[in-house]
């Protein structure tokens, strides 16, 4: 990390491993009609509710950063809480329509993990959570008279739909049951790890005063962009005092109000949780859908923001992503653009009817250089898209995006 403007600094030395983690971190959340790409879930930043403010030693926000990253918590069980405003208008009827077809595989399984969380993008929601080391961790959401369970147990991964009783399979080597695990950041701790690696020069850290959170002491992690035209406002971390883990992860935007995403332990218990809670048998008259591994990296958004090291192309130029995807700007004003090849989005009155009503609820017309497009927003993640087709996506404002878009 680079160093930062207060003592209580990074080293220098860090910079580049964090910054390759920038893309990661931000997993844009953008509606899929929108874009065409299904994202779950940017480095949440919860809003973070004092429940008292502990007496705790200070400490600087390098010793805090360097005790997340010693943080061994191998056994743990609790249930965390995630709410979700992107401010999107009310998608009623449209809602699973958009989201059913995020990232199924097969038949569209609704036991898929990668379609099944997509729901976490919008709303309020509770999950439990257990782990046992790196080979045993479970996720449930949990609905309206139904549950929705996350197994990983050795090298299987399980994912079971109470509603529709339906299954997803998944026999994985170890590397592909890592990334599978990986593919659902529940956890604060997921959600600080990766948005940790956007920090760099452009980034300020401190640590402001204490917390309690579940019942636990906690320090006040404050990471916040240097750079104007960011849409993120702060982000906050609560990180127990005890083990390093953090507790709660706050995403405020810089339009102010309510947290983007709040996601934060409401219970957390450390004993090592029962082995019968990651077994996993398939229920009578199931349908079970098998993965194929060939889809493993679908959905991952993991193109690093360093320059191209074989051009020798610095930070903050064109820097390539995969699958012809391309990262321009530094830090907390990076966009990601890829061309879809000539096909602009329709217009609400070329489409008809409710979803031609919500593509116009999203979307400003915009011109420029470039000619025009229409800018699709959220409380976090805009995306441009021309009307030739081309896309200009990130955390930053509508001026930010036309402006890259206008330099080609």
């Amino acid at each position: 990390m680079a160093p930062y403007e207060s003592d209580d600094s990074t080293t220098a030395g860090e910079a580049d491993d964090l910054r390759t983690g920038r893309n990661k971190a931000a997993r844009y959340v953008v509606p899929v009609a929108v874009v065409g790409v299904a994202a779950a879930t940017i480095g949440l930043v919860p809003a973070l509710a004092d429940s008292g403010d502990p007496d705790l030693p200070k400490i600087s926000a390098q010793q805090l950063i360097d005790k997340i990253a010693k943080s061994d918590v191998q056994q743990m069980s609790g249930t965390v809480k995630i709410s979700t405003d992107l401010g999107l208008p009310d998608l009623g009827g449209l809602e699973s329509s958009l989201t059913s077809g995020a990232g199924k595989s097969g038949d569209g399984s609704s036991a898929d993990p990668s379609a099944k969380l997509t729901e976490l993008a919008t709303g309020t929601h509770t999950l439990r959570v257990a782990a046992d080391g790196p080979d045993r961790q479970k996720i449930s959401l949990l609905e309206n008279a139904a549950e929705y369970s996350l197994i990983h147990n050795g090298k299987d991964v399980w994912g079971y739909d109470s509603q529709s009783n339906s299954v997803y399979h998944s026999t994985a080597s170890d590397s592909t049951a890592e990334h599978k695990k990986e593919d659902v950041p529940a956890t604060p701790k997921d959600l600080t790890e990766d948005a940790l690696k956007a920090v760099d020069d452009t980034t300020s850290v401190t640590v402001e005063g204490t917390a309690q959170v579940a019942g636990r002491d906690a320090y006040r992690l404050v990471i916040k962009p240097k750079q104007s035209g960011s849409t993120v406002g702060q982000i906050t971390v609560a990180v127990d005092s005890k083990t390093g883990l953090p507790l709660k992860f706050t995403l405020t935007p810089a339009s102010g109000g309510a947290a983007v995403i709040d996601a934060g332990f409401t219970q957390v218990g450390f004993a090592k949780p029962a082995a019968s809670t990651f077994d996993f048998k398939v229920p009578k008259g199931a349908k079970v859908t098998e993965d194929d591994q060939t889809d493993h990296a679908d959905g991952h958004f993991d193109g690093g923001l360093k320059g191209d090291e074989k051009s020798g192309k610095p930070d903050g130029e064109l820097a390539k992503g995969p699958d012809g995807l391309n990262v321009i700007g530094k830090g907390w004003n990076s966009i990601a653009t890829f061309d879809t090849g000539g096909q602009g989005v329709p217009s609400g009155s070329d489409v008809g009817g409710d979803f031609g009503g919500f593509l116009d609820s999203l979307g400003d017309k915009v011109t420029g250089k470039f000619g025009s497009g229409t800018v699709f927003k959220t409380r976090l993640i805009n995306a441009l898209i021309t009307d030739d087709g081309k896309v200009y996506v990130g955390a930053v404002n509508k001026d930010a995006l036309v402006k890259a878009a206008n330099k080609g």
